[in-house]
């Protein structure tokens, strides 16, 4: 499960998704993952699985949120934390696994 969280950050960087590093980009990885499971699947099931989303919509939501056009409080808050490279990032590394 970890491994999943490095390999994401690393091919996020190997993949130049911008200014960001591998610490700060596995740093927002495991915070979504509280919620989103660290494969990408929720326990929750009021929380969607990312695993195999579209890169384009998750990075589109991401930016919905941020924007407060999409309404959730604590993705308002996670969402401000993110620069556009985090997002670019997290997208790509959400998008590279397998939905189940």
């Amino acid at each position: 499960m970890r491994g999943w969280i490095l390999a994401g950050a690393g091919m996020a960087v190997a993949l130049g998704c911008g200014g960001a590093g591998a610490s700060d980009v596995r740093s927002v990885i495991v915070e979504c993952a509280a919620c989103h499971g660290d494969e990408g699947i929720a326990k929750d099931v009021e929380v969607p699985n990312l695993a195999g989303q579209r890169r384009l919509y998750l990075y589109k939501q991401l930016v919905a949120f941020r924007k407060n056009a999409r309404k959730h409080k604590e993705m308002r808050v996670m969402s401000r934390e993110m620069n556009d490279a985090d997002m670019r990032a997290i997208a790509e590394y959400y998008s590279s696994l397998p939905p189940r």
